[in-house]
């Protein structure tokens, strides 16, 4: 009988383990997912956004107020 329920605890904890794992794992997933999104987000306004002529004091404020 006591050893019946040590193997169910056994059990049951390696259970627990596992699922700690794969929820571990899913949360790594999303985000590599969420980070690669943001680079290539990135990628994509740094390559539309014109770039501000050198020497120019304020560049950044002067490319946001262009029409």
């Amino acid at each position: 009988m006591a050893a019946e329920e040590v193997g169910n605890k056994l059990v049951r904890l390696l259970y627990f383990v596992g699922a700690g794992l794969i929820c571990t794992k899913g949360i790594n997933l999303w985000n590599d997912y969420e980070r690669k999104a943001a680079a290539v987000t990135t990628k994509e306004t740094n390559r539309t956004m014109p770039e501000a002529p050198e020497g120019m004091v304020n560049a950044s404020t002067a490319v946001a107020s262009k029409p």
